[in-house]
């Protein structure tokens, strides 16, 4: 099992807050682009996506409350396990510690082909979380969007 862990980063918002927000899978298709809603479907517990001509699925294996919400495959091509972390930051019980974890059933060709693009990605995903917490939006971000 190859294990992948994103680098942690300290979130502008209480871990109950962050949680909630990740709770319904749902969510994820809706902070999308509007161009690139197409390729999900998702609602509370599953989320399957479409990319370059794979479809890639996962659904909610368990929820523990303001604490963390684990993932697993669910009719993708290889067996992962996905771990998303919400612990209150140790310097201010204000904040959030958020990181990510993945288990993959990687054979040696697509781990080395793979790990280091999911590792860059999972690091994307929370430097861009941190940078939304405190204010800063991703570039072609339109908030117009938001308010609907």
């Amino acid at each position: 099992m190859t294990q992948i862990e994103s680098k942690h980063g300290t979130v502008s918002r209480q871990s109950y807050e962050l949680y909630m927000s990740f709770t319904d899978l749902g969510n994820f298709k809706r902070m999308l682009p509007a161009d690139k809603q197409d390729i999900i479907t998702a609602d509370f517990d599953t989320l399957n996506a479409s990319i370059q001509g794979f479809n890639i699925g996962v659904k909610v294996h368990e929820r523990v409350p303001y604490s963390r919400i684990e993932l697993v495959d669910y009719g993708a091509p290889f067996a992962f396990h996905i771990t998303i972390h919400f612990d209150p930051a140790p310097e201010n019980p204000y904040h959030t510690d958020f990181w990510i974890e993945v288990q993959a059933d990687l054979n040696l060709m697509m781990k080395m082909m793979l790990s280091g693009k999911v590792k860059e990605a999972l690091d994307k995903v929370v430097d861009a979380l941190v940078d939304a917490s405190n204010g800063k939006m991703p570039e072609n971000f339109d908030p117009a969007v938001w308010s609907k």
